[in-house]
């Protein structure tokens, strides 16, 4: 991204020489003290083609018998870092515009810059490579469980997660862990997406790793004289998807320290002056974006912590709150209990229990996201998530029968799981089912949510919760869960003397719900799309069970271009949101619609929604600062002519 000539020269060859590398080449610089005619000429012929494009240019030239002959030009290649600094150099030089430097740099970029990544040496090896899912360089031992990684993070060690596969109860260890390694999953897999979230490096589906967690041992596939255990060291690359063995030296991102403390400080850190010139072209493009876009940015976040490492990335809001990730770990019990419960005193106590944990989460979120909105989406999961495996719980049962030792509770708690099990939960008993049919549930979280902000509003604070009903397809079902959570509020209100009135919305996130949206908004304030499980019920297939199934071979038969699940398929979720968009609309003009889920960090799923004419977008990877960029390139893209590698003409 320097300023400047670059280039090889090679005296009495031809172009196939040069690329070849079968002789040593010169530099531009030797061809002005070999022919300063020629050499002055191809610098006016470079600021000429340069001009004309507007942009970095690549040129192949020769010199025959003195005379100067440009044989191709085209737009030149650059990294990630040029790109940034490029695209303010053109700005300075008034080739472009500010909007025009917009459409030259991208939100991928933008990523690339901010996480730290690795100094190859080429002395360590390579023990596979799989599915990058999350950007980075992380450098650890290995962890085969929560437990582990939790004790060896305390003891001061880096640690790596490695699993088969992630579930909601590995949330612990991840959260310690410097990074995530599983055996199976892609891009939209549970640890890809909660590591996105957390900022976390991630690499999914190494098949070619046999986990044993049990065992505690890692084997490579054709490597029977390597048996890794908690005492080797990894490094994975989130970057390439690269697994190595032993450490790799990794360097901090510049961006990172600019987005995390400010250009002042990151100026001051900056240790040379191509360092400054980057960090300071990222913050005039980001400051600029953030002048011209319409979207609003926001976040989906879980925890405090989720919270305040989103809004000091540049997020607006929340756009999404899952409730249910509060019932994880420990709490899980008390869920068990409600599940269990088989009179209305032993719900009522398991309610009473689950009001104080949740109310004090929600006072926390409300405390970091002071004056910004933030959207809870009430329970969603289906209730298997929060019991038991059914064959491991069955064997349990078994074995302690057969030696004498069963507890009269796991029988009854495998009754429970039996009743409760469903061929197809994705699709059985969860959101608003489980919230209307479960009494209390909606009841508790609503007054979880009422309180809190009531507890927020004496210290002086400004809360302002959305609340979010899942998986709605009918009015009705909304209709009543509007009507009881406004009892709670009314209640609330009436026992503290703050009024309550907060938006109550729902997601779209079936296809029927997006056909007859029209009736849906007479009951709701907001829409949310959720394009995760909009994406699972149009295309009728499972995210979980499908992406390591037969993805790959549709990509290779052209079914899909790009996985539906990582870039919005316009054809047919996306009618489904402009379905949405318009029947919504067609009730209430000013309905309130935003988009979260994965395809709310993807940039070419940012310019369908601001295409589609939503307000809002959240996505879980990196909030803030993509969305920022890529939400101003939508605008940009529609105002700017020309694109990239178009001269100007006229």
């Amino acid at each position: 991204g320097r300023s400047g000539v670059y280039g090889d020269y090679l005296v009495n060859a031809q172009g196939e020489d040069v690329v070849a590398g079968i002789r040593n080449t010169l530099s531009l610089a030797d061809l002005k003290t070999l022919d300063r005619t020629s050499y002055d000429e191809l610098r006016s012929a470079m600021r000429r083609l340069e001009t004309h494009y507007r942009d970095l240019c690549d040129i192949e030239f020769t010199i025959e018998r003195g005379k100067l002959w440009l044989l191709q030009t085209r737009v030149g290649k650059r990294t990630a870092a040029a790109a940034f600094r490029v695209a303010t150099q053109l700005v300075d030089e008034k080739l472009i515009t500010m909007d025009e430097a917009l459409t030259r740099v991208t939100g991928d970029q933008l990523t690339q810059l901010m996480f730290p990544q690795f100094e190859h040496t080429g002395d360590n090896e390579v023990l596979t490579r799989a599915m990058p899912a999350s950007p980075g360089a992380a450098v650890g031992h290995i962890a085969f469980d929560n437990a582990e990684a939790i004790a060896r993070t305390e003891a001061g060690e880096s640690v790596i997660l490695v699993r088969r596969e992630t579930n909601p109860d590995d949330l612990p260890g991840m959260v310690v862990a410097a990074g995530v390694l599983t055996a199976r999953g892609g891009k939209t897999s549970h640890a890809a997406v909660v590591a996105r979230g957390m900022g976390k490096t991630c690499v999914c589906g190494a098949d070619q790793l046999e986990v044993d967690a049990a065992a505690r041992t890692v084997r490579v596939a054709g490597r029977d004289d390597l048996v890794l255990t908690s005492e080797d060291v990894i490094a994975i690359d989130g970057q390439t998807g690269e697994v190595f063995l032993g450490e790799v030296p990794v360097s901090d991102s510049p961006v990172m320290t600019y987005l995390r403390r400010g250009l002042e400080e990151a100026l001051d850190a900056a240790g040379n002056v191509d360092t400054r010139e980057l960090v300071t072209s990222v913050d005039r493009l980001m400051r600029h974006a953030d002048k011209v876009r319409r979207l609003q940015v926001r976040a989906n976040a879980d925890t405090p912590d989720d919270a305040r490492h989103a809004i000091h990335r540049g997020a607006e809001g929340m756009g999404l709150c899952r409730t249910e990730h509060m019932f994880l770990g420990e709490r899980k019990q008390f869920v068990q209990n409600l599940i269990l419960a088989s009179t209305e005193e032993e719900r009522n106590n398991a309610l009473v229990a689950l009001l104080p944990l949740q109310k004090g989460d929600f006072i926390q979120m409300f405390e970091t996201m002071n004056g910004k909105p933030m959207t809870v989406r009430l329970i969603d999961p289906p209730l298997h998530e929060f019991l038991p495996d059914l064959t491991e719980l069955s064997v349990k049962v078994a074995l302690d029968r057969e030696r004498g030792t069963l507890d009269p509770a796991d029988e009854e708690l495998l009754a429970v799981v039996r009743r409760s099990h469903e061929a197809n939960p994705m699709l059985g008993l969860r959101g608003v089912r489980l919230l209307l049919t479960m009494p209390g549930l909606i009841e508790l979280q609503v007054r979880a949510i009422a309180e809190a902000a009531v507890e927020r509003l004496k210290a002086g604070g400004d809360p302002h919760p959305e609340i979010m009903i899942p998986l709605v397809g009918s009015v009705r079902e909304l209709q009543i869960a509007r009507e009881r959570a406004e009892a709670v509020l009314r209640e609330v209100s009436g026992e503290s003397g703050y009024k309550l009135d907060f938006p109550i919305g729902c997601m779209i996130e079936l296809p029927r719900a997006a056909v007859s949206a029209d009736t849906i908004a007479e009951e709701a304030d907001f829409f949310s799309f959720g394009t995760n499980d909009l994406t699972q019920t149009t295309w009728g297939f499972s995210r979980d069970d499908v992406e390591g199934v037969f993805f790959k071979e549709y990509l290779d038969y052209g079914v899909f271009g790009v996985s539906p699940f990582e870039t919005v398929d316009e054809r047919g979720v996306g009618r489904m949101v402009r379905l949405g968009v318009e029947h919504g609309r067609a009730t209430k003009p000013n309905l309130k619609m935003g988009v979260c889920g994965e395809h709310g960090g993807d940039p070419e799923s940012i310019d369908f929604f601001h295409r589609a004419s939503l307000a809002q977008a959240g996505a879980q990877e990196h909030p803030g600062e993509r969305e920022r960029m890529t939400g101003a390139e939508a605008v940009s893209d529609g105002r700017v002519l020309p694109r990239v590698g178009q001269p100007r003409r006229g």
